[in-house]
């Protein structure tokens, strides 16, 4: 809404700052941090009014229950106004005709959604079922990756190629099998926050990390200068992501004010989902997939841990963790809920100060 304002410049020359990314970037997470402040107290009483609270007690992982048992009755789903102020802030923020800005905004939504059915399903059926049958929730994602690699895929001026981290102008053309790897990098980096969400406080503050990175190299990217002193893939338009990332950044933060341990209210999936998905597909349209490896390395290893569980136990009949996802296995290690993640999140801040390093190492 008020990036059309600058079109008024010649009315009053003041209004060119809408113009701008950096100033638009800045206002769109003050934005969404003080509507987090507002909005957060409103819905965890409401929360607790409508009985939508997580219920940590579980059989499936009895050995997590004596450490969670101050958990119960803690209300949930409050990605529900990360979402919302995000929305907010971009319509205020962003240039609503940006296909890369309603790409991202389709995945937040798209994926919030699916989250919310999930947690209801949780909160209302949890002795059916935990929340949405796991291949119905895949093949929503799945969808929703298809949707994105099919439209980059079929635009004239996207190249379907990948930029190899650390090698000056190393681009690999992989052809229409960018469809299939922007899918495995959507739905895999929803997923790999959702999994990482289950201490107070450690999802949001890695995707505070992830965001701000990746809000860096959006504006490099559609920065014609930087992307060519830089050696980066020069992507015209991605530049307006920087005022999306920036948004999910300020949210994060508000959300952390209450989600801070002890935490009041929990993101649930309508979060965790909606987030994770987001930040995979603007890693895409940036061309940043294989540097978010290392960017979002807490997420990786949050969900390898669970993959390997799962294959050693096939395999073999024996688990190489205590329990995943890995914040778990130090848990039952007897190391303290807020140490666990004190220390993911410096590992997450190393990550994104290393990502930031190989920007110039090519």
């Amino acid at each position: 809404m008020f990036y059309y304002l600058a079109e008024f410049k010649e009315l009053f020359f003041g209004l060119n700052i809408f113009r701008y990314i950096t100033f638009r970037a800045g206002m769109a997470a003050l934005t969404t941090f003080v509507l987090c402040l507002i909005l957060g107290p409103i819905f965890i009483k409401k929360f607790k009014s409508l009985q939508i609270e997580e219920k940590a007690q579980r059989d499936d992982c009895p050995q997590l229950n004596p450490l969670h048992r101050s958990k119960d009755g803690t209300p949930t789903m409050g990605g529900i106004f990360i979402v919302g102020s995000i929305l907010l802030a971009a319509l205020l923020w962003t240039d609503l005709t940006n296909h890369y800005v309603l790409l991202t905004l389709l995945s937040l939504v798209w994926l919030a959604v699916l989250g919310g059915v999930d947690d209801y399903i949780k909160l209302t059926q949890k002795g059916k079922h935990r929340g949405l049958r796991a291949r119905l929730k895949l093949r929503w994602q799945l969808i929703l990756g298809l949707i994105i690699g099919v439209y980059l895929h079929s635009s004239p001026n996207i190249h379907m190629t990948l930029d190899i981290p650390f090698l000056r102008k190393a681009l690999l053309d992989i052809g229409i099998w960018y469809i299939p790897f922007a899918i495995l990098v959507i739905v895999g980096t929803s997923n790999a926050v959702n999994l990482t969400d289950g201490l107070d406080g450690l999802a949001i503050g890695c995707v505070m990390m992830v965001a701000l990175g990746l809000g860096i190299l959006s504006y490099i990217s559609g920065h014609l200068k930087f992307s060519e002193y830089l050696f980066i893939p020069y992507i015209p338009g991605s530049g307006e992501l920087t005022v999306i990332c920036a948004a999910i950044l300020g949210a994060s933060l508000g959300f952390l004010w209450f989600n801070s341990y002890p935490a009041t209210v929990f993101m649930g999936d309508v979060g965790s989902l909606a987030l994770g998905g987001s930040l995979g597909a603007i890693a895409v349209f940036i061309k940043k997939e294989l540097l978010l490896v290392i960017l979002g390395g807490v997420f990786v290893a949050e969900a390898l841990s669970v993959i390997l569980q799962v294959m050693s136990f096939k395999l073999t009949g024996k688990r190489i963790f205590k329990i995943s996802p890995l914040h778990h296995h130090f848990q039952l290690s007897g190391w303290n809920e807020s140490k666990v993640i004190i220390r993911f999140w410096i590992i997450a801040i190393i990550c994104a100060l290393l990502t930031l390093t190989t920007i110039k190492i090519r």
